[in-house]
């Protein structure tokens, strides 16, 4: 599969990296040019490109770029044929990323995204955090497989994306249409929690509109007034125990 990937920070290396590795033929670009990645680029199987260049003839094009700077793509992704599947890997953080009105009047983060670049999108590995992305992974079948929310409207997108989800070393559970996105995002029990399949399940259904986004910045708040910087099983387990159910 010819897969483009706009976005060379963690998420978007781990991915250069896995999906490489299993055979898919991998563009990549950045916003600093071409020039900036491409011995990196090429250590992990991938090659370096303008976006534009990156793009063309792509069968996905994953996005691993916060929302800020969704506008810079937008003229890109727009003019893709509609049978391009788009992937969206970005949340919103409002301490980073600026307040957004549209997202803290409650708009999915995705149908947003999805309606700047006018272009559909399938939302993924979101709700996963970097190390285990590029750690925790295992093959199909294996004990313990963490589990990978899917949402979009096209069945055939999602199919692809799953795909490559379960490439990457993870189990694809579908979590509904793009308007049910909000269930993978920040502050409810889905996100960066690091469950089996069954339990995702679960946490998708137990997702609550009204309380996350004040979830997710306690949880933020949490992790960054300690004075040392948390491990990941500390930011995994404070993502479990401040999502829970009261």
């Amino acid at each position: 599969m010819k897969i483009a990937i706009i976005g060379f920070g963690q998420i978007g290396k781990t991915l250069v990296a896995k999906l490489s590795a299993a055979g898919h033929e991998v563009k990549v670009a950045n916003s600093r040019g071409p020039e900036t990645i491409a011995d990196e680029a090429a250590r992990l199987g991938a090659r370096a490109m303008t976006a534009a260049q990156a793009v063309e003839g792509a069968d996905a094009v994953i996005l691993s770029v916060p929302p800020t700077s969704i506008a810079e793509a937008a003229p890109i992704i727009a003019g893709l044929p509609a049978t391009t599947v788009v992937i969206d890997t970005s949340n919103y953080y409002p301490f980073r990323d600026g307040a957004i009105t549209a997202l803290d009047d409650g708009v999915p983060e995705s149908v947003w995204v999805s309606d700047q670049l006018g272009h559909p999108i399938v939302k993924a590995w979101n709700a996963v955090l970097s190390h285990t992305l590029a750690h925790n992974g295992k093959p199909e079948g294996a004990e313990g497989r963490i589990a990978v929310p899917v949402a979009g409207d096209d069945p055939a997108g999602k199919a692809l994306t799953s795909q490559l989800v379960s490439a990457t070393g993870f189990d694809p559970v579908d979590a509904g249409s793009l308007s049910e996105s909000w269930r993978q995002q920040p502050g409810n029990p889905a996100y960066c929690t690091e469950l089996s399949a069954q339990a995702l399940k679960l946490a998708l259904a137990q997702a609550d509109a009204a309380r996350a986004g004040g979830r997710r910045d306690a949880i933020i708040k949490a992790l960054m007034g300690r004075q040392v910087p948390p491990s990941h099983e500390e930011v995994v387990a404070a993502n479990r125990a401040m999502t829970a159910g009261d």
